[in-house]
């Protein structure tokens, strides 16, 4: 068995979080890599998760022209149907987050969250903690999921929330987790924030917490986590 049957052997039969740094190796075997990757992406297409957003991402930036044509044709918009209840587009925060731009779609996810509460929200430009329940599932699900998607698991509210369960819901030790805050100082805006995947697990997006927990606890509350 040569070294790409090999790799797909383990690929096909390891957990989550082994098939991400297989997805690599399968890269260094070439062509015959890439087109096990294509084929395993349009097998799984309609399951997504962020084993697929790292392939499609690693496609998506190959300049190889078999790739550039398969993500033309089957994904030109990005790998997440963008359904929202309240007809909110989607699109420029998944651009953003396939383009890794996570500065720019953490500022426009807060802009999404007040669009979800509403015009008041959006005049006054942050969220009450109040409107987070009223948050449609489907979209803070769909929000979550894009970040996750496109950050191979590693940012979302979700994660967020599984480290503050894991915590018995200190934020005190969530936020040294995060790296928002270390010691008695809260990380600065937005110079001393990792805006790329080597910040820690669920290190964004981010909230802010210069007014207290309400909010960010309002969204560990959601319904949508149930």
């Amino acid at each position: 068995m040569n070294d790409l049957e090999t790799l797909k052997e383990k690929f096909n039969q390891t957990s989550e979080k082994n098939k991400l740094s297989i997805i690599n190796q399968l890269t260094d075997q070439g062509e015959d890599g890439y087109q096990f990757l294509r084929d395993f992406l349009f097998t799984n297409k309609d399951k997504v998760d962020p084993i697929i957003g790292k392939i499609y991402l690693i496609l998506r930036q190959s300049n190889k022209q078999e790739d550039k044509k398969f993500i033309n044709l089957y994904f030109p918009k990005g790998i997440i149907k963008l359904t929202s209840e309240k007809n909110i587009d989607y699109s420029d925060l998944q651009q953003l987050l396939i383009h890794q731009k996570f500065q720019e779609a953490d500022v426009l996810t807060r802009v999404k969250l007040c669009e979800l509460a509403g015009e008041t929200a959006i005049q006054r430009k942050w969220v009450y903690f109040t409107e987070v329940d009223k948050f449609p599932i489907q979209d803070l699900q769909l929000i979550d999921l894009l970040w996750q998607v496109y950050s191979e698991g590693k940012f979302g509210y979700k994660i967020q929330r599984q480290l503050w369960l894991s915590f018995g819901k200190d934020y005190a030790q969530l936020w040294e987790k995060l790296k928002w805050k270390s010691g008695n100082k809260w990380t600065k805006y937005p110079q001393e924030f990792i805006w790329d995947l080597s910040a820690p697990i669920g290190h964004l997006p981010l909230s802010n917490q210069l007014r207290g927990i309400r909010v960010i606890d309002a969204l560990f509350s959601h319904p949508a986590w149930n």
